[in-house]
């Protein structure tokens, strides 16, 4: 049985008293927060976003992946025009946690698996240390040349035992 029905209901009590229509398209923080698809790790819950605060983008682990290098670049053209080619202050936020499923990908027979069944090679986003995970990728978004230097990058590690964050990587433009 599907869900559907749900979301839908939710949906609508949601809809009944909708205040929001007149929101920006630019987040009221300017922020864009990259962390995992798992279900656990909600950032309106976890950092009590309301809408229209932040842009999200989730994915396995909440790595930088190539796709999210183009998506990142792509937002901050955007704001850097909406802005009238003066760049205003665009953060980005990275937040892993533990027990991610992205763990799995360092076993070699699952990249294996997934490369050979699949087409999919995980490698690159696989964690072990969540630390060095979020170094690798603010490192991946500093050589990016399609990434501005003036975007503010941090990294952190939510705990989903206990429900808190802790930072790892403070918050710098990736150009000093």
């Amino acid at each position: 049985m599907s869900n559907t029905t749900t979301f839908l209901n939710r949906n609508r009590a949601f809809a009944s008293d909708f205040a929001a229509a007149d929101l920006p398209l630019l987040p009221k923080l300017r922020t864009v927060i990259l962390t995992c698809a798992d279900a656990r790790v909600d950032p309106a819950h976890v950092l009590g976003l309301d809408l229209g605060e932040s842009a999200v983008i989730r994915n396995n682990g909440g790595r930088v992946t190539p796709e999210v290098v183009k998506e990142i670049a792509a937002m901050a053209f955007i704001v850097a025009k909406m802005d009238g080619d003066q760049p205003g202050p665009f953060e980005l936020i990275i937040m892993q946690h533990t027990q991610c499923g992205a763990e799995r990908f360092a076993d070699p027979d699952v990249q294996r698996v997934l490369k050979e069944k699949l087409g999919v090679d995980v490698s690159s986003v696989a964690i072990t240390d969540h630390e060095e995970s979020l170094r690798e990728d603010v490192e991946r978004l500093r050589i990016a040349t399609e990434i501005p230097g003036y975007v503010v990058v941090s990294g952190y590690i939510y705990d989903v035992k206990n429900g808190r964050v802790r930072e790892v990587i403070v918050p710098a433009s990736l150009t000093p």
